[in-house]
Parts: C-alpha cells; structure tokens; sequence
C-alpha cells in the first residue's frame, strides 16, 4: 500500500530549511524520514510525516509550494545485501527506481526505506511476494 509522501519546494539559501521544519515541529507534527535534494536555485525537501494533510495544509498558509505524492516504504531486513535484494527484483521486472531514501526508525532487525517508482502496486506485490514488508500510514503513526 502507498503511502503519502510531502514534497516541498524551497529557495536554495540558508534558514530554508530551518523554515520548513519550523513550521513542521511546531504543528506537532513528526517527520518519519526525509530526503533533501539539490536543482540549483531550489531544494526539494521530501518527507514523510504523521499527519501530512495538516503539515501540507499549514506549509501552503505559509506560503511553500508542496505536492503530495503516493510512495512505497519498504522494511528490509538490516543486513548486507537486503536493500541490493529489493532493488534487484524490481530490475528484474523492469521497474526503474526514481529515487529512495531511509527511514528514521529505531529497530535493530529492519531498516525502512521510502522508494519512488512509476507503479507502486506492481513493486509492492513483486516485494511482498519476495519476503518483503511494507509500511502503511497506519505504521508511521506508530514508528
């Protein structure tokens, strides 16, 4: 099952950051794993958090441009090799991996990681069919 991913498009200068994830904490809302990215002039700051309909809601007040799109968290067991595992099987399928990027989670078993491909349903069955987990939004209130 997808999950909601928050992206948000900042100017590439200092305090941005700071900006964002002010806005973030002080909404209460927690942030389950992020990613930054680099265009340039602009960042892109993708995230996953507990509540991303109110972070998405309370960003776009204050004036961020946000998008909001379906990705799929993984649970991989912590091992070498597991992430290489998941991503082999999807190239096998022909599914291109757009981008991924960890989850912040305290297990000594597992490691979490949000992946950005073109059909989540297909990938997610290829994993699950392979002994992979995945997270559901349920789970991310409960990391």
């Amino acid at each position: 099952m997808a999950i909601k991913q928050l992206s948000v498009f900042a100017e590439n200068k200092p305090g941005a950051l700071v900006e964002i994830t002010d806005v973030i904490s002080e909404s209460g809302i927690d942030m389950r794993a992020l990613s930054v990215a680099d265009t340039g002039d602009f960042g892109i700051l993708r995230i996953i958090v507990s509540d991303t309909e109110k972070a998405e809601k309370i960003l776009t007040e204050k004036g961020f441009v946000t998008k909001v799109t379906p990705v799929l968290a993984v649970k991989i067991s912590d091992e070498p090799g597991a992430l290489t595992k998941a991503i082999k099987l999807l190239y096998k399928e022909s599914i291109n991996v757009e981008y991924l990027y960890a989850f912040i989670a305290s297990s000594k078993k597992n490691a979490y990681v949000v992946l950005r491909v073109a059909d989540n349903e297909v990938a997610e069955r290829i994993l699950t069919e392979n002994g992979f987990g995945t997270v559901t939004e349920d789970d991310i209130q409960n990391l």
